[in-house]
């Protein structure tokens, strides 16, 4: 059953998934790992969704990492800390090969386990005044190989030595310059920037969003392991679509088009 420390909201086609720990800066349980698996299922199976935002209860953070009070608990051997790891792995897994867009919407803190969900999300949008680190290398921990190969993949690999090697925390100005997040805007204009990102996505046509999602996932893969095949049918799909012939239609007769995603 679903923690209420995970909020899922619908409003029209865009699906919003909440953090809600913000006493803790909505640091992560093993619970809450588990109910963004059941949002996100939620979310790909309603028609209706078209895009997700991800964010952060409270303001001051997005998520800042796992929850260390949960640890005695959740950690406290050997078969505990590998089924929280997969746990993790699953949520993380879940939200990055999301056949939706997804925008991480980021106000205030964004740390750890916080950057990689947000790396995970296939845009990131964040206040100006959020922090970003991943401090590992101040509490020994090590960093699994997916992990670093998609932080890398975004910023680069000097970029991504810098974050892990110093472990310190980057302002959202740093953050935008290295390719870390998307935008950045006032906290005052943060939900109504995303808000209207999301319904600008919403409204375009969702088989080539979704092709066009598909195919940059296999142009980060290594080459022996692309679906060529897969891309080229989601291409012919589009033109074969009501969407494509609703698309060429509404721009002749200077309309807004109405996409069905069929």
């Amino acid at each position: 059953m679903l923690t209420d420390k995970m909020i899922a909201e619908k409003h029209g086609p865009v699906g919003v998934m909440t953090f809600n720990n913000p006493e803790r800066f909505n640091a992560v349980s093993m619970e809450m790992w588990e109910g963004v698996k059941e949002i996100l299922a939620d979310f790909e199976k309603d028609g209706a969704i078209r895009v997700v935002i991800v964010t952060g209860a409270g303001g001051k953070a997005f998520v800042s990492g796992a929850d260390i009070s949960k640890f005695e608990n959740e950690r406290s051997s050997q078969d505990a800390v590998e089924r929280y790891a997969a746990v993790v792995d699953d949520a993380y897994n879940g939200l990055h090969q999301f056949p939706k867009p997804t925008i991480a919407m980021i106000n205030g803190y964004c740390i750890g386990g916080g950057v990689g969900l947000a790396v995970c999300c296939d845009m990131r949008i964040c206040s100006d005044t959020s922090r970003f680190a991943i401090p590992a290398a101040k509490l020994g921990l090590g960093y699994g190989y997916e992990h670093i190969r998609k932080l890398s993949d975004l910023v680069g690999p000097s970029c991504a030595k810098e974050i892990f090697f110093t472990a310190r925390q980057f302002n959202a100005e740093e953050a935008y310059g290295m390719g870390l997040v998307n935008r950045v805007v006032s906290g005052s204009m943060l939900k109504v920037y995303v808000d209207n990102y999301a319904s600008l996505i919403a409204a375009n046509a969702p088989l080539t969003v979704a092709q066009v999602k598909h195919t940059v996932g296999e142009i980060v893969k290594d080459p022996a392991d692309r679906d060529l095949e897969k891309c080229a049918e989601m291409v012919k799909a589009c033109f074969d679509s009501q969407d494509y012939e609703e698309g060429r239609k509404a721009f002749m007769e200077k309309r807004t088009p109405e996409f069905q995603a069929r």
